[in-house]
């Protein structure tokens, strides 16, 4: 196992991307984020990788998102605000398919990463549900619009506006995930869905991809920076993002009384 909080292994055409902080259930900063995306582009080029999975360390979390600490900054500056996160669109952009390789918890942006990915591949003990308004995170954009494409507007707007937790099979049934199996057969289905991609045409797959592309192009001029600008242009200085993240931190309710 690697010492970098970040690594990409490559072997027999598959190019695993691991997030690598188990004890923050693999939470990232934005120094993650930028690997992440670096190595992206890395596997997307080399010839001998076919197939791109995204992964976390341990059983406990595939990714729980923004690490809060990393989130709630200091100075009064959240490090969300010097954030240029452009991970998903990488991953939709990328000729190669993408597997999210889930096991554990897959919330926040750590669950939208991976129903960005061409398929989902979950153990049967995973969690999946999203955080933004939970922990005063401004996620917006693309990144939340795309989920009405993979549920349909009421389901997505249960799953962004109420941050509800969904298990395993209840993300199969909504169509989050693509396959459900016991953990200790997780890393052999991803496996399954690899080398059943390999043995196809990769320009075939390049194509197909790109026409599901084609489909998102019209929601992907919007992102979280932008829709900050166009709602709350103040959001980082009113201390709503601040007290969801101490709150957080605290392991207290937030109170968001003030800002309404």
């Amino acid at each position: 196992m690697s010492d970098k909080e970040v690594y990409l292994d490559v072997k027999d055409f598959v190019g695993t991307i691991t997030i690598n902080r188990p004890k923050q259930l693999n939470a990232f900063t934005g120094d993650n984020i930028v690997e992440m995306e670096r190595l992206l582009a890395e596997a997307a080029a080399d010839p001998k990788v076919g197939v791109i999975v995204l992964a976390g360390t341990g059983d406990r979390a595939f990714c729980v998102g923004g690490d809060v600490n990393w989130e709630k900054g200091s100075g009064g500056k959240s490090g969300l605000q010097d954030l240029d996160f452009k991970f998903n669109r990488l991953i939709v952009e990328c000729p190669k398919p993408v597997i999210a390789r889930v096991s554990g918890y897959a919330i926040g942006a750590g669950h939208h990463i991976a129903y960005f990915c061409d398929f989902t591949i979950a153990a049967d003990h995973s969690i999946f549900g999203q955080n933004g308004p939970r922990v005063g995170s401004p996620a917006g954009g693309y990144i939340v619009s795309h989920a009405a494409n993979v549920l349909g507007h009421k389901r997505a707007r249960e799953l962004w506006m109420l941050c509800r937790r969904y298990t395993a099979q209840q993300a199969l049934e909504w169509g989050l995930v693509n396959s459900v199996v016991p953990k200790e057969k997780l890393d052999e289905e991803v496996r399954k869905y690899a080398d059943e991609l390999l043995s196809l045409s990769p320009t075939c797959l390049r194509i197909v991809k790109r026409s599901f592309y084609h489909h998102m192009q019209p929601i992907m001029g919007r992102d979280m920076n932008e829709l900050i600008k166009e709602v709350a242009p103040n959001y980082f200085q009113t201390g709503e993002q601040q007290e969801g993240a101490s709150a957080f931190l605290e392991k207290r309710k937030p109170d968001f009384s003030l800002f309404r």
